[in-house]
């Protein structure tokens, strides 16, 4: 487990109850109505009422503070703090094989290589946990507070082979926590990450089987291929053929019809990624159900091209985890700060070079050609800072974006999703200041790509026509 300490004060907002009390950035949280909190979960209980008293310390100065925020009950404090966990993160004790961490070169930053299985990540950003570290004190506190949605690591139902794909003997048997959540009214999305010759084919459908027989009650199962870098060490995982990704999309649609009989709902998805490495042609947005694994490349296409190219339609882009509703929690996980600046240059009228990766490279050219514009190109990144088949923009990294951006016009602008970014920074340590040119930076969604390239309240060629 790591250790964590006191959280940190980092952000106070002006005028809030916090603010006025005298609350500052740098002070640290040491209880809450004489509570050392474990959590932010737990923090947000403790601040959620009247009055709530704060111990802090403050550097420099000898004796603590206490601090009473002057607030009525439910009323935010107007802080946020230093991390989402306090006494510890719990680390996974798993090895899988397939495991992108372990599949990471070596000398990156430290934080990159630590693999969490902590629940209270799983319930605040989406994380998924297997449970092998769950317990019963655990399944308490999570029942009580009723902590859900919960998102869990499934892979196989078969105990032999779980616990092999796990690397761990407990992987045979922490299934049977799902149905203590599922049956204590916990709403779980599930997660199969397939790997060709272990858990795919008839594996794949007893497990898939299982889960309708014994667990009806999950939400979701998002099915997602092995992504594998060249830095796996391990000889028996590879690469999805076309015909393996066709395989399971069959397996995976002919289940979701399945389940609809049994219980009215699909519950199972393919990733995109399934149906581009198998050339097929994607569901329609609907067929998602509200696209509730949307984080985990389950109807992400879909949900893009809608933002992009049906603007007046409304549509959100769904968000795992509960982090909105939480007062305090760090901007971690999918909603961590990507960068600090974002194009505002909307109306520019130059010619437009796009940097994605080898899948959005295959995305992108019809979408935008529906936008009308004949003077935008798709620059495809192709990735060997990972190598292997990772070819999603997320993992572009700066190494692989400066070798392609010596091959743009000069004259062009270039616009770089900031779903590669993290506080400005790429996955191998260089920023955006090290790129070699200028870049623009979009929020990645359809609706961010359309107000750089048109008027956000021009239509589309569609449109144009049907008016």
């Amino acid at each position: 487990m790591v250790v964590m300490g006191a959280p940190v004060v980092t952000a106070v907002s002006p005028g809030s109850p916090a603010a006025l009390s005298g609350v500052a950035v740098g002070d640290e949280l040491l209880s809450i109505n004489g509570v050392s909190p474990m959590d932010v979960i737990e923090y947000h209980q403790l601040t959620d009422g009247l009055n709530p008293v704060f111990i802090l310390h403050r550097v420099g100065e000898a004796l603590d503070r206490r601090v009473i925020i002057a607030k009525d009950p439910g009323v935010p404090v107007g802080i946020e703090v230093s991390s989402a966990v306090f006494d510890r993160i719990r680390t996974c004790d798993n090895h899988c094989s397939f495991c992108f961490i372990y599949q990471l070169p070596k000398g990156l930053r430290k934080s990159l290589y630590l693999k969490d299985d902590d629940y209270r990540l799983s319930f605040l950003y989406g994380n998924f946990t297997t449970l092998t570290r769950f317990t019963e004190l655990d399944a308490e506190r999570v029942l009580e507070e009723h902590l859900s949605p919960l998102y869990v690591s499934i892979h196989a139902t078969d105990p032999t082979v779980r616990a092999e794909l796990l690397r761990n003997p407990r992987g045979a048997t922490s299934l049977r926590w799902l149905k203590v959540l599922l049956e204590g009214g916990i709403a779980v999305h599930g997660q199969v990450v397939v790997c060709p010759g272990v858990n795919d084919k008839d594996v794949l459908l007893d497990t898939l089987l299982t889960l309708l027989d014994e667990y009806p009650d999950l939400e979701t199962i998002g099915v997602v291929p092995l992504g594998l870098s060249d830095h796996s060490g391990e000889p028996t995982m590879r690469a999805h053929t076309q015909q393996e990704a066709a395989a399971v999309i069959d397996l995976v649609e002919a289940h979701q019809r399945r389940c609809k009989r049994a219980l009215g709902r699909k519950v199972v998805f393919a990733s995109d990624e399934y149906y581009l490495i198998a050339g097929r042609e994607l569901p329609s947005l609907r067929a998602y159900d509200g696209v509730p694994q949307h984080e985990n490349g389950v109807g992400m296409i879909r949900t893009f091209e809608r933002e992009l190219l049906r603007p007046t339609k409304q549509h959100h882009t769904r968000h795992s985890g509960f982090f909105q509703a939480v007062d305090g929690a760090p901007a971690e996980g999918y909603r961590a700060v990507r960068s600090s600046t974002h194009s505002t240059s909307e109306g520019d009228d130059r010619p437009v070079s796009i940097l994605t990766g080898s899948y959005g490279a295959k995305v992108l050219p019809p979408l935008v050609a529906a936008l009308g514009r004949n003077d935008v190109t798709i620059v495809e990144v192709e990735n060997r800072f990972f190598g292997g088949n990772i070819s999603v923009a997320g993992l572009m990294v700066a190494e692989d974006i400066n070798r392609v951006l010596t091959t743009i016009p000069a004259s062009h602008r270039v616009l770089l999703p900031d779903v590669c970014l993290s506080g400005d920074r790429f996955l191998d340590g260089f920023t955006l200041s090290d790129l070699r040119r200028d870049v623009e930076v979009l929020e990645t969604s359809g609706a961010a790509l359309r107000r750089a390239l048109l008027h956000p309240s021009a239509p589309t060629q569609d449109e144009a026509v049907a008016s």
